[in-house]
């Protein structure tokens, strides 16, 4: 197999949780132009339709799903209907997630669940079934999960996010635990950690400290929107197929210094 061979998808269906704007559509993009079908979900159908505009500008075939993963109940729907269209899910890429800032000893109950719900529940109940149901029947599959660096440190000052920090943590435990499981089927589970990229989720944090994080990055930027194409192209294509329950930093190098 040639090495370009290894990174193509054609025909491979990849399955996107927040896939309507910032980093999950950017990694939607990179997926449909390397030749897959993509499927998208968001709550809001009108930022699902913006997407789907953008997507197929660029030649990408593209399903929409309107749905909040916070209603558990509805992840079978959600898989469903993804199954109906194409017959099965190749790539997983758990995304979606949410954020809230207040000090630990202030910290309300509802943001706490709010946090976990989407950061760590579904995340677990999407790739359930999408496991159960596709890719251990065919014995093949691509899951990656959005983590952090956040879940590599603590918060700096500034930045009173304990959940979201404890959720990415999460994340990345779940992404090898997950893989150590699941490798007799041929899936591999890997996970991508970003730094800072602009999004509706760090605008304020970035309105406040987008100068000090980047002093404090050894490449000296914020992620652009370049900048997670390579990575989860990476891994969800056969030039990954010998790694599975690792973690990859994208964060121009914050999180060694």
């Amino acid at each position: 197999m040639s090495v370009k061979d290894l990174f193509q998808l054609d025909g491979k269906v990849a399955l996107i949780t927040g896939g309507s704007r910032g980093l999950g559509l950017q990694m939607a993009e990179a997926l449909g132009e390397m030749g897959c079908r993509v499927a998208i979900t968001a709550r809001k159908a009108n930022e699902l339709a913006e997407a789907k505009a953008h997507l197929q500008s660029r030649g990408i075939e593209v399903q929409t799903i309107v749905n909040d993963l916070q209603r558990f109940e509805g992840i079978p729907g959600l898989v469903d209907a993804v199954l109906g269209l194409h017959g099965s899910i190749d790539i997983l890429v758990n995304n979606a997630g949410a954020t809230w800032g207040a000090p630990a000893e202030d910290y309300p109950d509802e943001a706490w669940h709010k946090v976990m719900n989407l950061n760590v529940h579904a995340p677990f109940f999407v790739a359930r079934e999408v496991g159960k149901r596709s890719m251990i029947p065919r014995r093949a599959g691509k899951i990656i999960n959005i983590a952090s660096v956040a879940g590599l440190k603590g918060s700096p000052p500034g930045m009173n996010t304990i959940a979201y920090n404890t959720s990415k943590a999460a994340a990345i435990n779940f992404t090898r635990a997950l893989a150590a499981e699941w490798g007799k089927y041929n899936i591999n589970v890997n996970a991508i950690c970003p730094g800072f990229f602009p999004s509706k989720m760090s605008a304020g944090l970035l309105d406040k400290l987008e100068d000090t994080i980047v002093s404090r990055t050894p490449l000296q930027r914020l992620g652009g929107d370049e900048d997670l194409k390579g990575p989860v192209v990476f891994l969800a294509s056969e030039a990954s197929r010998h790694i599975t329950g690792q973690y990859f930093a994208v964060d121009g190098g914050s999180i060694i210094v």
